[in-house]
């Protein structure tokens, strides 16, 4: 049976132009095997079924991997480790922060990052407004956090200019993209059929503009 799952993990991965290594999708699915766990105590998720949470939580959050940038990424709002933790798995050779307000949200990620060995995964206990950082993320991923009008000012003093904001969505916002501010501009809107998911589904990136002159910008990075 896991065997079967994983031969389906990494064929609807490459669905979605993702390939993953044999032993990445056995990580991904002890990801899961964790996840159910603690579910039963925590209620960290409401999806529930494998098959369901291979497509929502594992194969919804592979679907912005080609999208990343950089080596430092940043999760807003990450809840129980997604898409933070899926992308980490597939992406050893990033830093991952996975940041979220609610505590026991937080102890899975760390308990999921410790188990599965993913030493390119930190996890914060932090709400979105109070957080600032020393040095800006390349790349700030998104899902189902905020509007993005909200969801851009929560992500902007995260950012430098050039800094790439991923959110996941459904159908495309477009009263939401007319009513962003100046501190972002629309790189692309991209349609995503997730295998397994039949609602409509979309990735918003967004690239950070420069500060205006007199506001202090993030510290780059290094």
């Amino acid at each position: 049976m896991q065997s079967d799952s994983a031969s389906g993990l990494i064929s609807g991965a490459a669905q979605l132009g993702v390939r993953i290594e044999p032993a990445q999708a056995a990580q991904l699915l002890q990801l899961l095997d964790e996840l159910e766990q603690w579910n039963r105590a925590y209620n960290l998720t409401r999806i529930t079924g494998r098959a369901a949470m291979i497509a929502g939580h594992l194969l919804d959050s592979l679907a912005a991997s080609n999208q990343l940038q950089g080596t430092s990424i940043a999760d807003l709002g990450t809840g129980a480790g997604f898409p933070g933790l899926p992308l980490a798995i597939v992406h050893p050779e990033r830093e991952f922060t996975l940041i979220d307000g609610t505590a026991k949200k937080i102890r899975f990620v760390e308990h999921a990052a410790r188990v599965l060995g993913l030493s390119n995964v930190r996890a914060l206990h932090a709400r979105a407004e109070t957080l600032r950082t020393e040095a800006p993320f390349d790349t700030i991923v998104a899902r189902a956090l905020a509007p993005l009008p909200e969801l851009a000012l929560l992500a902007r003093p995260l950012a430098a200019a050039g800094t790439r904001l991923i959110a996941y969505k459904g159908r495309r916002p477009d009263a939401e993209l007319a009513a962003l501010g100046t501190g972002w501009q629309l790189e692309e809107v991209r349609a995503v059929q997730i295998p397994g998911i039949r609602a409509d589904r979309c990735l918003v990136t967004l690239l950070a503009r420069a500060a205006p002159r007199g506001v202090p910008a993030a510290r780059p990075a290094g």
